[in-house]
């Protein structure tokens, strides 16, 4: 053999190998740029993340309701419309407004740190008995279980309701 000869080997080699690997990375290639994602898979996908969106919406929706209805809230109390219902001058988070609670029996309710028409209407009834039963026994003869419930009412600036509540309902009882 001679050297020309070896020379012409190893081009030939060379271009071989070349052909291969271009026609072994057109393959690869093609076979890459296939998702491995089937239709079918892929309708499900696109079905599933449609009513994701829905409710993502709903959500936005719903807490921008929530926002507003925060912000009325934060701003219900209507101290003239509470006048004309009432006849007298009413103080915003009075928890003397509730039939059957005085001075004394909101002062035992601050202790507790309930201070607003707020807290009391989140407050069980059980919960009322044990600020009751802490000033003493003098308050056993108080029932608290409309408590609650007349609190939510002034809390939501709903006075009517109130009013006609505690005139329907002498001495708070139910």
């Amino acid at each position: 053999m001679e050297i020309e000869s070896l020379s012409l080997l190893h081009w030939g080699l060379l271009i071989l190998i070349g052909i291969i690997g271009l026609i072994m990375g057109y393959y690869l290639g093609k076979a890459n740029k296939k998702s491995g994602i089937d239709p079918a898979s892929m309708a499900v996908l696109e079905s599933k993340n449609k009513s994701l969106l829905s409710e993502l919406e709903a959500c936005r929706k719903q807490v921008e309701k929530l926002g507003s209805e925060a912000q009325t809230a934060g701003t219900g109390f209507d101290a003239v419309s509470a006048k004309s219902v009432f006849g007298k001058r009413i103080k915003e988070n009075d928890l003397k407004l509730v039939e059957g609670i005085g001075p004394k029996i909101e002062g035992l309710f601050h202790n507790f740190d309930i201070k607003t028409w707020k807290d009391l209407s989140e407050v069980t009834v059980e919960r009322c008995y044990e600020v009751l039963s802490s000033g003493g026994d003098r308050y056993k003869i108080h029932d608290p279980s409309s408590w609650p419930m007349q609190a939510k009412m002034a809390q939501q600036g709903d006075w009517r309701a109130l009013h006609k509540w505690q005139v329907e309902h002498k001495h708070g009882k139910l």
